[in-house]
């Protein structure tokens, strides 16, 4: 008996979304780095680091496989050698400070809180934009268009 449904891939589910869905991880983990930029405000000789978040999807853009292995951070010498990327393999870049502190620390609370909340909204326009597409796809599946 042959069945006339036809399944759609993951591969097929990535193209629908395009870009987007790779927006939406990297400004999850540039929330991450900026939320423990803003904790670590009073730690001594703690850097702030950031993405270069358009950089990082251009590069998702032009590259064929978007996903990438989850990578490890050397914080203390006796632990494993690690690198510097994130989950999507974006390079974690150091803030360059514009007011030195005594204790080493280069988090400026109030730049790390307007860029957490400005990636915020931008996470939360790809979301909606997201959720468009998908409600979009239901109504399809309706028959509702």
């Amino acid at each position: 008996m042959c069945s006339s449904k036809s399944y759609v891939g993951i591969d097929e589910m990535d193209n629908l979304f395009g870009i987007h869905a790779d927006a939406l991880k990297l400004r999850a983990n540039r929330a991450e780095l900026l939320a423990a930029n803003i904790a670590n405000a009073d730690t001594p000789n703690f850097k702030a680091r950031d993405i270069d978040f358009e950089a990082m999807l251009n590069q998702v853009a032009n590259s064929a496989n978007t996903y990438r292995t989850a990578s490890i951070e050397r914080t203390h010498q006796a632990h494993l050698e690690g690198n510097n990327t994130n989950k999507q393999g974006a390079e974690i870049l150091y803030r360059t400070t514009l007011q030195p502190t005594l204790d080493g620390n280069t988090v400026d609370l109030h730049a790390e809180r307007s860029a957490f909340m400005e990636n915020s909204m931008q996470y939360q326009a790809t979301l909606r934009f997201l959720n468009g597409k998908i409600n979009g796809l239901k109504m399809a599946i309706r028959g509702e268009l």
